[in-house]
């Protein structure tokens, strides 16, 4: 029934993802409720709500424009799966933020494969990567997927590769100016956040755990595939899906630098492995195992959603 009902781009598909979200984002809101008496904290929820919705439709634009994987909303449906597996993520700010900036940025190095506008889509990503850098700091690793991106369209002209260092540039005066105009101390922030931590026991109870070895497992399985399919895509494309490859790596790579580690973090992981689940999907031939595989993704996402509650 699902996997029939999102086999194909429907306009009830993105109202069912929609109210499903919203309620399983306002019922974590209501985990604790000192919130409710802030009126700014209020107005911070629902824009975090409606930039979440804003990943779902920059994520299904670029999977349907760049043919990523065929007419169907797969890869939003195991977004929002994946989301469900860390409900953290809807009381985290930064992360919500930097994830949409760096979904901008990979929508700009896929756009790449036409060799249009070449300068200014290599300006645009790098910016926007190092404007996510401003509230999590270690998404200043997406800068590698730049040159990669230079590296398999545009590598033959030097002036492509100083464009990400007149972006950081850009980005740094800018940061420099708001923290002298506002006072913030944004630049002593990001100073803090300069540091990693490899200590993974940071768990507030088990469901959080059992949620990061399921999906660690599914998404292995959904990368292992998709490395292997690689060579079977059209030429034109192959460039298209190492990237999605490469940007899995560095979300994880993210996730492992952080400090203060938790599962929110995994979050710049979602939106390249969806598009490799959604790959993984549609390959399976039989449509008994396709709802199988689909139902068992739900089933678990929402049973470890209400256990972290």
């Amino acid at each position: 029934m699902i996997a029939s009902v999102f086999n194909k781009t429907r306009p009830i598909n993105y109202l069912l993802l929609g109210i499903i979200s919203l309620f399983l984002y306002v019922l974590y809101q209501f985990k604790e409720t000192s919130w409710t008496n802030d009126g700014w904290l209020i107005a911070q929820k629902i824009g975090l709500f409606f930039l979440l919705v804003a990943s779902y439709f920059l994520l299904n634009f670029l999977t349907l424009k760049n043919n990523l994987t065929k007419s169907n909303n797969y890869a939003i449906l195991l977004f929002s799966i994946f989301l469900i597996f860390f409900p953290l993520i809807f009381k985290t700010p930064n992360v919500i933020i930097a994830n949409f900036l760096l979904l901008l940025a990979l929508r700009r190095l896929i756009a790449l494969q036409n060799l249009k506008n070449i300068k200014e889509k290599i300006f645009d990503a790098s910016f926007w990567i190092f404007v996510a850098a401003l509230f999590h700091f270690w998404c200043i690793s997406f800068i590698i997927l730049v040159f990669i991106s230079i590296i398999f369209h545009v590598s033959g002209n030097y002036k492509n590769w100083i464009i990400p260092f007149l972006a950081f540039f850009a980005v740094a005066m800018l940061s420099v100016l708001l923290d002298l105009i506002l006072d913030n101390n944004l630049l002593a922030d990001i100073y803090r956040e300069i540091k990693t931590s490899f200590n993974f026991s940071y768990f507030e109870n088990i469901y959080q755990n059992i949620a990061l070895a399921v999906f660690s497992s599914v998404a292995l399985l959904f990368f292992s595939t998709q490395i292997t399919e690689v060579q079977n895509k059209p030429l034109n494309q192959q460039a298209t899906y190492k990237k999605i490859l490469f940007a899995f790596i560095l979300g994880v790579m993210i996730y492992i630098l952080s400090n203060h580690k938790n599962n929110s973090y995994l979050i710049f992981s979602l939106a390249p492995i969806s598009i490799l689940g959604a790959n993984f999907i549609e390959k399976i031939k039989t449509n008994w195992m396709k709802e199988t595989t689909i139902y068992l993704l739900v089933f678990v996402s929402i049973t470890l959603f209400l256990l972290q509650l």
